[in-house]
This record gives structure tokens, sequence and C-alpha cells, in this order.
């Protein structure tokens, strides 16, 4: 016993260690490719979906917090690829950190599943995951360009907000995506992949088309999402969301499409309420699909058990469990009596 006791003791920081380093991994591979894209606002390069911070919160979520290392880690491997090190740095660091940590424990507070079955989650998920908690990076990412002198006051409110929509939309779109991989359980219905496939071909037709074209279609993909999320609820809605928002953020960056002809601020603007109107629309709507069919399933279950109840009661009352008639006519004849 004291064996096998002291082997889970070895075990436990080996697989804690691995974790931590896959987190690290995860968000310095993300780092690298939100920072493909980038616009600038006021002078300032952000990226309009950071895709880190769905990273770091999904990890928080599913390995606990014990895994904040890793996220401290992969954001100094993202910040020393890109410029050296400054005490700035450390500031950075501790943004980019406490930001998913202050929203995994207000998600916690409030008894958050990872599996999103309720509205409530969701709701918890765009509030307090997304737009509470990202505020501690972007108020100290932007803070430290402003006490740096590379920022005129008049200037600070637009980079903040760019840089607080950016980590915000990274949770958004990233994090229920990872949860939803990380809960599922069962193998996929074979039986649906061809509905799959065909809403997949239209997607990869409709979206370049709506995210691309010199007319104004992003409404085009509204109906589109709405349809997935009723066939297949949030992974097929967030996935749906993750691929426009790819697209949407490459043609806003390229300045073409419905973003040609438009300063930095109102591609920023229309791109970031694009984003953000999308995967709002795709994260709740799942939700509240998702939860009326457990209710539905949970009704199911209590009337096949309600009609098992009666089969029993109904058996337990038949004909041969019955007492003979002579019996029940002297009960009767006493009962007279």
């Amino acid at each position: 016993m004291a064996a096998v006791v002291r082997t889970q003791d070895l075990h436990r920081p080996v697989v804690v260690g691995l974790q931590t380093l896959a987190v690290a991994a995860c968000y310095y591979a993300a780092g690298r490719l939100g920072l493909l894209r980038q616009l600038v606002v006021e002078g300032a390069v952000f990226t309009p979906i950071w895709p880190p911070t769905g990273i770091a919160l999904a990890g928080l979520l599913i390995f606990g917090l014990r895994c904040w290392p890793g996220i401290a880690l992969g954001a100094f491997l993202v910040i020393m690829s890109i410029t050296s090190f400054r005490p700035v740095v450390i500031g950075n660091l501790f943004g980019n950190t406490a930001a998913p940590v202050c929203s995994c424990l207000m998600l916690r507070k409030v008894g958050f599943r990872p599996d999103l079955s309720r509205l409530r989650d969701g709701l918890a998920l765009v509030f307090l995951g997304a737009l509470a908690g990202m505020l501690v990076s972007a108020t100290v990412g932007v803070g430290l360009i402003a006490l740096r002198g590379r920022l005129d006051a008049g200037d600070f409110w637009p980079v903040w907000l760019a840089w607080w929509v950016g980590d915000a939309m990274g949770v958004l779109i990233v994090t229920p995506f990872l949860l939803l991989l990380h809960e599922t359980r069962r193998p996929p219905n074979l039986a649906r992949w061809p509905e799959a496939l065909g809403l997949a071909l239209i997607a990869c037709v409709i979206v370049p088309l709506a995210t691309r074209s010199t007319i104004s279609m992003l409404f085009l993909v509204y109906p589109l999402l709405i349809w997935i999320a009723l066939r297949f609820q949030l992974v097929g809605s967030m996935l749906c969301a993750l691929f426009t928002s790819v697209m949407a953020t490459i043609a806003a960056t390229d300045a073409v499409g419905p973003f040609a002809g438009l300063t930095r601020i109102e591609v920023m603007i229309k791109l970031q309420a694009f984003n953000g109107a999308m995967a709002l629309t795709a994260l709740l709507l799942s939700a509240v699909i998702t939860e009326q069919l457990n209710t539905r399933r949970s009704v199911e279950r209590a009337c096949q058990e309600l009609v098992e109840v009666l089969g029993h009661l109904t058996a337990g009352d038949s004909p041969h469990n019955r007492p003979p008639p002579e019996d029940e006519g002297r009960r009767q004849e006493r009962g007279a009596e």
C-alpha cells in the first residue's frame, strides 16, 4: 500500500508538469498564429483576435489553477519572439497571466460548468470570462505603453478598447471550442456526417463570399450560423464562428471586401462588432438549444420511469393476484352488515 501511495505521489508532479508544458506550448503556438494578422490603431499594433487568452482560460478550467506557470511561460516566449527582454516584459507577463486567472476564479465563484449545457454558463463565460476578466490584461498592457510615453493621452481609450476586445474575442471563440473537445466522450454519430459535410460545403461558399465581396453581405453568415446551431449545437456553431472570424480578420487586415476604403479605426470597429455579435449569437443560441434539449430528455426520462412504475403497479394488481370471487362476496356481505 505504501508503494502505491508513493507511486501516486511521484506520478502527480509529472502529470502537472506535462500539463503546464502543454499549456505553454499551445499558448506560444496560438500567439504566433495571432501575430500573423495585425491592425494599427493610433500607432499601436494589436491583433483583432488574440487566441492565447482562450487557450489560457481553457487550460485553467480543464487542468486547474496549478497550470498558471504554463501561461506565464507561453506569454514570455511570445513576447521574446518579437522583442528583447526589458523590465516592461514583467508587467506584460503579469497582465497576460492575471487576466485568465481572474476569469477562472470568477467563473468558479458562480458555479460554471465546462460542458456549457446551461444558458447561465454561456452568459457567465461572456460577461465574466471574456468581458470582465480581460479588463486586467488590456489595462495593464496599455497602461505600460502609456507610462513609457509611447501613447498620447487622447489615444489611450481607442488602443485600450482594441486590446480589450481582441483578448475578449479569443475567449469567446477559442475557449468554448476547447472545452467542448475536452468534454466530448462519445464518437460522432456517423448517420449525421452527410448533413455535417453538406453544411461545411455551404459554409465554405457563403463565408468567403460574405467576407470578401465588395457588396456588404456579412449578414448572410447569420442564417447559416443559426441553422448549424439548431442542428449541431455548440460544436457546429463555434466551428462556424471560428472559421468566419478568421476569414473576416483576413479580409479586414487586407482591407478588401466590406472593409475596403475604411480607416483603421473604422476597420477595427466594424470587424470587432461583427466578430463579437457572431460569437455571442453562436454561444448563447447554442446554450439555449442545449438547455432545452436536456430539459426535454429529462422530461422524457421521467415519463418513461413513470410508465414503468405504473406498469409494476398494474402487474401487482393483476387478476391472478386478487382473492377468489367467493372471498370477495363474503367481504361485500360483511360490509353490508
